[in-house]
């Protein structure tokens, strides 16, 4: 862990090795807790639902370029777990499906649950199209399907008591504003 000083509370704050050494040179100028202060999430009202599910969101800027995710699983409006993590070079629905992906490992194997992203073409991929690439040996009628490592972990580490349900971004919705912080302070 590497230590450093927020320019605008002045409070140190730590951050993992591997983040650094992914961007050389970089020194991170705010903590989270300030970063967090300058989101646009912040303003959102505390009930804005939904109040339980697993929240995920996806994110690289440029698109490709470098790229966070993060998952959290809430249940009554109260953090139960969180997941979240980076790629160094990436795309946003490489990053949407992995934060999907991380989201069945929160969930307790036989615990209904419902999981929410914001992507709509996760959601379709998982919920309408995967069978059927399965079913041609993982290729669409027009071609190659993009990003099929992830497609295929998502479809087959799916369980029949989660459901995935899109959700509208950046609409004030507490827990996906949530996710949605959470992938982008890991992206940058």
């Amino acid at each position: 862990m590497a230590t450093f000083t927020c320019q605008s509370c002045g409070n140190t704050f730590t951050l993992p090795r591997q983040v650094l050494d992914r961007y050389p040179g970089w020194t991170p100028p705010l903590c989270l807790d300030c970063r967090g202060a300058r989101s646009t999430s912040e303003p959102v009202a505390d009930d804005a639902g939904p109040h339980t599910g697993v929240f995920t969101d996806g994110s690289a800027s440029p698109n490709p370029g470098p790229g966070g995710w993060g998952a959290v699983y809430v249940v009554d409006d109260e953090i139960v777990a969180e997941a979240y993590g980076h790629a160094e070079h990436t795309t946003n629905n490489r990053m949407e499906l992995t934060a999907v992906i991380a989201a069945l490992d929160l969930v307790p194997e036989g615990t209904p649950m419902t999981i929410y992203s914001d992507s709509n073409l996760v959601v379709r991929t998982i919920n309408e199209w995967a069978a059927d690439w399965e079913k041609r040996g993982w290729k669409r009628r027009t071609g190659k399907v993009e990003n099929v490592d992830l497609v295929r972990k998502a479809y087959y580490g799916w369980r029949p008591e989660l459901t995935l349900e899109w959700i509208k971004g950046h609409a004030g919705y507490r827990w996906n504003e949530y996710a949605d912080e959470l992938a982008n302070r890991w992206r940058d």
